[in-house]
């Protein structure tokens, strides 16, 4: 009786187990590179160009600054022999507040830039995610993996050419 007991164990954890792999074998799992995706489509060029269209002046200021600052370094350098003590403080006064200028203008600026790209990439994503989330309804995925997850796919899982047509397709 006691082997009969075992076996039917057994045989109720083969079975299980079997039923399991039976059932995972049957999800359909796709995969997407999202950031191939993000920078394959057009959107993230047209992105780009607003964002620097968006701040050009303040751009174009502080390369006119750093102009600035790299001529007066030169000059400091080329005409250090032949400065007098006064010229050569007022040469270094002007430096610092250059400098201080340009550092003052450089970081805000910078924030505002990644702030306005944060923005633009999450709306990007969210196009994204609704077009992942539309084929893997409409053509039965039970999973979509970002394909950094994935070690190895078939080609017919991946789903990211898919993505970029649909998306490339908003305006």
């Amino acid at each position: 009786m006691k082997k009969f007991n075992k076996g039917v164990v057994a045989a109720a954890i083969l079975g299980t187990s079997m039923l399991s792999s039976a059932a995972m074998a049957a999800q359909k799992i796709g995969v997407v590179n999202v950031q191939g995706i993000f920078q394959s489509l057009p959107q993230a060029a047209v992105i780009q160009e607003n964002i620097r269209n968006e701040f050009k002046d303040q751009i174009e200021e502080i390369g006119r600054m750093e102009k600035d600052i790299k001529y007066y370094m030169e000059k400091r350098e080329r005409d250090a022999a032949t400065m007098s003590d006064a010229e050569r403080k007022e040469l270094e006064d002007k430096l610092i507040s250059l400098r201080d200028e340009y550092a003052g203008k450089t970081q805000p600026l910078q924030q505002q830039i990644q702030a306005r790209q944060g923005e633009e990439r999450d709306k990007l994503l969210g196009l994204i995610k609704q077009a992942i989330d539309g084929i893997a309804e409409k053509e039965n995925y039970d999973l979509v993996l970002n394909s950094n997850a994935v070690a190895y796919m078939a080609e017919a899982n991946n789903l990211s050419q898919k993505v970029v047509d649909q998306v490339s397709k908003i305006k």
